[in-house]
């Protein structure tokens, strides 16, 4: 990392999909060299496809990877993470940090698996994150210090907004934010639907959606003022945007928001407990 008033940490990334070169990716763009920062992927092919984007080090060896690493990132399936814990647990660095991107498994399920006193640090990320415009939520552990809390904040500055919440609230944050871009590319896909309805062609009424929807929270952001007050100053009294509304409304459309909620929280609780019993 640049800078002279932090020591450099080595970063592993352990399964760079989607998520976990996004960690990479933010990494690489808060200062860190691909010099202190490898990755571990199945595939070759995949493997090739990192070393050109990222100019890092890609091996397929997770106990490699995680030598002399003081983050380590556990971005595979959770399905997959008790194996790769079990492979790696005794060659952690001392004081190496566990980042986990995992959806739904608590610190307490790596805390089990890892020397005691490992600092493990819970991430819910969104894929935005991509691009720079995600959230995430970070937990500490119970052996996470503020230290290396905001060490794991920093690994990931880059990708967007990061938060810190308590390890409870996680799969509430996981159905609002980290389901969350699922939602609002069905609304703009639905908006674009009933454009297509409304007799506009499929490409300008996609357009006009994104275009809609990207305007609106850039608008939000910039205010800060309540979504409520920028909507009544859309809605005049006995207009086409009230009678919008109104019908939405009635279709439970804040109803279905809280049900969808509510779903993604109760499923990912149950494939934690299910992955806590195997």
């Amino acid at each position: 990392m640049t800078g002279t008033d932090e020591a450099v940490t080595r970063i592993a990334v352990l399964g760079a999909g989607v998520m976990g070169e996004t960690v990479l990716a933010g990494a690489l763009a808060a200062g860190w060299s691909p010099d202190d920062v490898v990755a571990t992927v199945r595939r070759d092919e995949r493997a090739a496809e990192l070393r050109v984007r990222h100019e890092v080090e890609v091996t397929h060896d997770n106990v490699e990877a995680v030598s002399g690493a003081g983050v380590v990132v556990v971005a595979v399936k959770p399905k997959d993470v008790a194996t790769l814990l079990a492979q790696v647990a005794d060659h952690l660095a001392p004081g190496a940090v566990v980042l986990s991107v995992a959806v739904g498994l608590p610190t307490t399920f790596f805390e089990s698996r890892l020397p005691s006193g490992t600092p493990v640090v819970r991430v819910m990320p969104s894929t935005p994150s991509v691009i720079g415009a995600g959230v995430s939520a970070v937990s500490g552990g119970a052996a996470a210090t503020e230290d290396h809390v905001a060490l794991v904040e920093r690994v990931l500055a880059a990708t967007g907004l990061v938060v810190r919440v308590p390890e409870k609230d996680q799969d509430a944050v996981g159905a609002l934010s980290g389901s969350g871009p699922a939602y609002v590319f069905y609304v703009v896909d639905a908006l674009a639907e009933a454009g297509v309805l409304l007799g506009l062609s499929r490409e300008l009424s996609l357009r006009l959606a994104t275009a809609t929807v990207a305007g609106s929270a850039a608008m939000l952001q910039e205010t800060g003022e309540h979504p409520a007050v920028l909507r009544e100053r859309v809605s005049s009294p006995g207009g086409t945007t009230v009678a919008a509304v109104r019908r939405l409304d009635a279709g439970g459309v804040r109803a279905a928001f809280l049900d969808a909620l509510e779903a993604a929280r109760d499923r990912s609780q149950e494939l934690a407990a299910a992955l806590e019993r195997d």
